[in-house]
């Protein structure tokens, strides 16, 4: 029997969902459950084929666990060796060097130096910045957001240099991007499963939370598949099993704004019933693909193109 594990935090409905979808489907020697963890001593295996992760970007007990797994030959979805490494600052990098067009992007040092340095830790580093420089390369309005982490959390629009040093010292150790506006006419939020089945969700950002599926955008069959083609491409490239890749239509090109999203929101009561639907039964075959693909003891991790082209030292475009 091949086991599929969902690992989660407070979310419910949707590893809920999954794992019921999985077992509804009744496929032979296949079975899903909620992850139960007891003492996990190194080297062992987890007794699981497959491991879905939603909670471990929150607790690093659990990454650890996941790696451990990983090692042992679980098929941990998202891989937890490229999730530990991967930011937003450099999936910005990446895009640039794959033909996917992005907001202007620039990476500030934090504000507070960090805990157990000083000034001296910081010798290499120009002070001040040149930020007449800075303020010219993204211009304003624009954003400022953590180089790492998600769900909106310390997220600012900025008017002015005003409003920048103000928010900037509220930032304290998170280091932080500073990235042009995209005054979008249109705004789509993409799932993405396996690097092959994508979902085109309009959404629209400016709403509150709990309305942000509710949008009437309409994208042409052309937009369509310039859009899909984008996601896959990021998909493929960052080796995200589960993504989703948000996009800012500007003039008629999508630009890629938020796409570092391995464990994002399928609540029901944000995404909708039918875009949750969609997803606990598309994630719901793909935990079965790998399951009945899941070879004992090998490396059953998914890698990137990034990765790959890179450790054969090919061009990444």
């Amino acid at each position: 029997m091949k086991k599929i594990g969902v690992l989660h935090g407070k979310e419910r409905s949707f590893p809920e969902a999954l794992v019921a979808r999985i077992n509804s489907k009744n496929i032979d020697g296949i079975t899903a459950e909620p992850v139960k963890i007891d003492m996990v001593a190194q080297g062992e295996p987890s007794g699981y084929a497959v491991i879905f992760d939603r909670i471990s970007q929150d607790v690093p007990f659990y990454r650890a666990y996941l790696k451990n797994a990983a090692l042992c030959g679980t098929a941990v979805i998202n891989n937890p060796f490229w999730w530990s490494a991967d930011e937003k600052f450099f999936n910005n990098c990446l895009a640039t060097q794959i033909g996917v067009p992005v907001p202007k992007t620039v990476i500030l040092p934090s504000r507070d130096l960090p805990t157990d340095t000083s000034s001296e830790s910081f010798s290499n580093l120009a002070y001040p910045l040149d930020w007449d420089q800075i303020f010219k390369y993204i211009g304003f309005p624009a954003y400022m957001k953590p180089h790492a982490g998600g769900g909106w959390k310390s997220v600012y629009q900025l008017n002015n240099l005003d409003e920048f040093f103000e928010k900037h010292a509220e930032t304290e150790q998170l280091v932080m991007m500073l990235q042009e506006e995209i005054k979008f006419d249109e705004y789509y939020r993409c799932y993405c499963i396996g690097g092959k089945n994508v979902r085109i969700m309009p959404y629209e950002p400016r709403n509150p939370h709990h309305l942000r599926y509710v949008a009437d955008f309409s994208p042409s069959e052309e937009r369509y598949k310039l859009m899909e083609d984008i996601v896959l491409r990021i998909c493929q490239y960052l080796g995200y099993d589960f993504n989703t890749v948000e996009l800012a239509i500007r003039d008629g090109v999508p630009y890629a704004i938020d796409f570092c999203n391995p464990a994002p929101d399928a609540e029901v009561t944000s995404v909708g019933q039918e875009n949750f639907d969609w997803v606990v039964e598309n994630v719901a075959n793909y935990a079965i693909e790998r399951a009945q693909a899941h070879v004992e003891g090998a490396d059953n991790l998914t890698w990137g193109e990034y990765i790959k082209r890179s450790s054969s030292k090919q061009k990444l475009y």
